[in-house]
């Protein structure tokens, strides 16, 4: 009998991964009310204090579980709804207006946070630590300033798959011509310490250019850091005939529970010299739709395909084994990391072979194209002879 390899849909993780997390723009939580943010198989509370400062607990108040989400904001703290307890960003209750005094013990789960890039991040791990400063992503220069247009922001629900769905792609080289349209020229991965690295030079396809996904001329650079187990910064650099474009795509996603999570994407556009403010916000909002489009096709395979653990792989996969170690050591505690979790790993994919066969099936795809085209001219010729 021949033998046939097994799939292993193995199990989703028992913990969420340790590390900052990204809850979206600051400004999205400036307005003086409580927010709700569904992450880690719960709710959380987001609220800005008198002095502008956010902070970030756990969503339900530990005197009868009244939803803090659904409370107000009164002077610094977030009242809860159900009988006014107020609880202060440091995780503490400040005030019970109906008592004589506070309990010793009323305190919640309380999250510490960072404004980085305009962005709500916050610190995660089931150990409890402290917040690890160094682990932060860097700040951007110049967004923020006239140099850059304003961050855009959207957030997609991906309720069947784990988040590690979404980190294999790092090292998927052929799915960027078979989901995203494109030939990927050159790729090669870096992992090392927190961070895991995507170098790739691509071009678009011309059989797709109809549909609005460019051809040949369109060339794209692109370095894409994850920092940490969620949060990706791809500086990207588009070529368009001359026309140069500089793009910054922040790539994260919060986990909402153990085989769900909420994709976030945003991106600003480096003003090109010489174009005015409408234009450059033009330009971004057509990035915007083009990114919409590709993680929504990213999206459709994930909540439509199995989990597999032992995935069946050739050369030109890439280094995806490697890149699942590298990953895990956000899942153990930090005195388990191990040092093949963590040295550093180098992998160039030779694309040589791939869009030798790719160019080929592009022609094809062009040449019956132009054949159907002659095909539908002749027959509209046809009718209108007769007509």
């Amino acid at each position: 009998m021949t033998e046939t390899r097994v799939l292993d849909t193995g199990s989703v993780p028992e913990r969420f991964a340790r590390g900052w997390h990204c809850l979206g723009l600051e400004r999205d939580f400036a307005d003086g009310k409580p927010h709700a943010v569904q992450a880690f198989g719960g709710k959380l509370v987001v609220w800005r204090d008198s002095a502008g400062e956010l902070h970030v607990l756990d969503g339900y108040c530990r005197h009868m579980g009244g939803d803090l989400t659904q409370g107000t904001v009164k002077g610094d703290e977030v009242a809860c709804p159900f009988h006014d307890w107020r609880w202060g960003g440091d995780g503490k209750c400040k005030a019970i207006p109906y008592a004589k005094r506070v309990p010793l013990r009323a305190r919640t789960q309380r999250y510490e946070s960072v404004v980085r890039n305009g962005q709500l991040m916050i610190w995660h791990d089931p150990e409890g630590s402290p917040a690890d400063m160094d682990a932060l992503p860097p700040v951007l220069e110049g967004v923020g300033t006239d140099r850059y247009t304003d961050w855009t922001w959207d957030v997609i629900e991906v309720d069947n798959a784990h988040c590690r769905e979404i980190i294999d792609n790092v090292v998927d080289m052929a799915h960027f011509f078979y989901i995203h349209f494109a030939f990927p020229t050159n790729f090669r991965n870096v992992f090392e310490g927190d961070k895991a690295t995507q170098f790739m030079e691509s071009t678009g396809r011309p059989d797709m250019k109809a549909e609005g996904y460019g051809d040949e001329d369109l060339v794209l650079k692109s370095e894409a850091t994850y920092f940490g187990p969620s949060y990706m910064i791809n500086w990207l650099d588009t070529d368009y005939k001359g026309f140069l474009t500089k793009v910054i795509l922040i790539n994260c996603h919060v986990p909402t529970g153990p085989n769900s999570f909420n994709l976030q994407f945003g991106l600003c556009v480096e003003k090109p010299e010489g174009v005015d403010d409408a234009t450059a916000d033009y330009i971004g909002e057509k990035y915007v739709e083009s990114f919409s489009v590709g993680f929504m096709q990213d999206v459709a395979i994930w909540q439509n395909k199995a989990p597999v653990q032992n995935p069946l792989l050739c050369e030109e996969d890439g280094p995806v084994y490697q890149l699942r170690r590298w990953y895990e050591q956000f899942y153990v505690d930090k005195a388990d990391i191990e040092t093949e979790m963590v040295e550093r790993f180098e992998f160039e994919v030779d694309t040589t072979k791939a869009n030798e066969n790719w160019r080929a099936e592009v022609a094809e795809n062009l040449a019956r194209k132009e054949a159907e085209d002659r095909a539908a001219a002749d027959d509209t010729s046809v009718e209108t002879a007769d007509a």
